[in-house]
Order: C-alpha cells, then sequence, then structure tokens
C-alpha cells in the first residue's frame, strides 16, 4: 500500500508539470501567429500607402499634362505607375497566401485583403475611364482639324466644317455632349465609392490590430 501511494504522488506532479509546458507551447503559438498577423496587417498598410502616394502622383501628373500637353512625359509616369500598383497587387497575393497558412489559418483576413484587391482593380479601371475622357473633352469642345480645308487667295480660308456645322441640326451634338457628361459622372461615382469601401475595409484591419494587441 505505501509503495502505491508514493506511485501516486509522485506521478501527479510529474502529469501537473506536463499539462503546464502543454499549456505553455500552446500559448507560445498562439502568440507566434498573433505577431504573424499582425506584422502581415501592419505591412498591408503600408502597402496601400504605397497605393495612395502612387495615386496622388498620377493625378499631378495628368494635371500637368492637362496643361503643357506632355504625351511623353505622361506615358512613361503611367508605365511607373502600372509597375508599382502591380508590384503591390503582388504583394497581397502573397500575404493573402500566408493568411490561411497554418501558421495563421485567417481565411477572414484572406477574404478582406481580396475585396480590397478587387475595389481596387476597379478603382484604377474607373480612373483610367476619367483620364480618357477627360483628355477627349466634351464632343462640342473639341478642336476640329483643318488639314483638308482649302485656301484661295481670293477669298482665303475656305473651311470645310462650316457647312457641316451650319447643316447639323444641333441635337446630335447636345446628345453626344449629354452621353460623355453621363459617362464623366458615373466613372467619378464609381471611384468614390470604391474608395468609400476601400476605407471600411481599412478600418477593419486597423481593428483587427488593435484587437491582436490587447490579447
Amino acid at each position: 500500500m505505501e509503495d502505491f501511494e508514493k506511485k501516486v504522488s509522485i506521478s501527479e506532479p510529474e502529469t501537473s508539470t506536463m499539462e503546464i509546458q502543454v499549456e505553455d507551447e500552446n500559448g507560445s503559438e498562439t502568440n507566434r501567429a498573433s505577431k504573424t498577423i499582425t506584422s502581415l496587417l501592419r505591412r498591408f498598410l503600408a502597402v496601400q500607402q504605397r497605393r495612395a502616394l502612387a495615386y496622388a502622383r498620377l493625378k499631378r501628373g495628368f494635371e500637368d499634362y492637362m496643361v503643357s500637353g506632355g504625351e511623353l512625359a505622361y506615358q512613361q509616369l503611367c508605365s511607373e505607375i502600372t509597375l508599382e500598383f502591380n508590384d503591390c497587387s503582388k504583394q497581397v497575393l502573397e500575404m493573402e497566401s500566408l493568411f490561411v497558412s497554418p501558421d495563421c489559418c485567417r481565411e477572414d483576413l484572406a477574404r478582406l485583403l481580396r475585396s480590397v484587391q478587387a475595389q481596387e482593380k476597379e478603382k484604377l479601371h474607373l480612373t483610367a475611364t476619367i483620364q480618357v475622357l477627360k483628355k477627349a473633352g466634351r464632343p462640342s469642345e473639341r478642336l476640329v482639324s483643318h488639314e483638308n480645308c482649302r485656301f484661295r487667295q481670293s477669298t482665303g480660308h475656305e473651311c470645310v466644317h462650316i457647312q457641316q456645322i451650319t447643316e447639323a441640326s444641333g441635337t446630335e451634338e447636345a446628345e453626344a455632349d449629354a452621353q460623355y457628361d453621363n459617362a464623366l459622372k458615373e466613372a467619378i461615382r464609381g471611384v468614390q465609392h470604391a474608395v468609400i469601401a476601400i476605407n471600411e475595409y481599412l478600418e477593419e484591419v486597423r481593428y483587427e490590430i488593435a484587437a491582436l494587441a490587447a490579447d
């Protein structure tokens, strides 16, 4: 009986020690996962800041182009901005894969990043649409080319567009202007909606970072 009691008294602390060690290991793994997730989320916010700076740069470049007409400089800027956005998207895709990995197991955060990516894609597409429309200008305000006009010493410049303008009813031009205005307004509204959606997603990211820090 004494031997049995000794065995029991000895085994109990060993079991308790093992349980404590398991708990410590689980807690350590949880802490590592939280740190990894927090790091990825902060990295994602940094990528979004890069995107914001790229958009600001693109906006300034387009405004300069509309004033100066420097086509080459504007095309070069567009190429650089495209590379920047592509790199940002590549990094976000890498983060998505890390969130669903065994180290994180956060499919919800991967979905959140995918949602942001979709909105960023739509925002970029509509931003390009806006710039194309503004470059073209309203149909009634576009400059006409006089390459095909005639010039006579007796009468001077004989514009071939005069007959077309005077014969046109004006209705087609008004309709073209209306279509242009609607397309521009729709694209601007689309960008605004995308920005609102992206900002809401970023608030979720910041909330998640705060929640992880509080644990």
